[in-house]
């Protein structure tokens, strides 16, 4: 194989994994409003730079959910 494909599958898995790990903490917050909720879902799923997204400007604005 070549190394430029290898490169290229070692970006996608890690911005895959990053973006999971964005959805994740989207799914474990409230946000206020499931519109709010919603719209940082669409901005996670954004290839490559929506999870920078999230964690640049959302991921301190939500509140983690407490077990019942």
């Amino acid at each position: 194989m070549d190394q430029t494909i290898l490169y290229i599958l070692l970006i996608s898995a890690i911005s895959f994994g990053l973006t999971m790990l964005a959805l994740t903490d989207i799914i474990l917050k409230d946000f206020g409003s499931t519109k709010a909720k919603i719209i940082w879902h669409f901005i996670a799923i954004v290839p490559i730079i929506g999870w920078l997204i999230y964690l640049i400007f959302g991921f301190k604005k939500g509140q983690r959910n407490k077990p019942a």
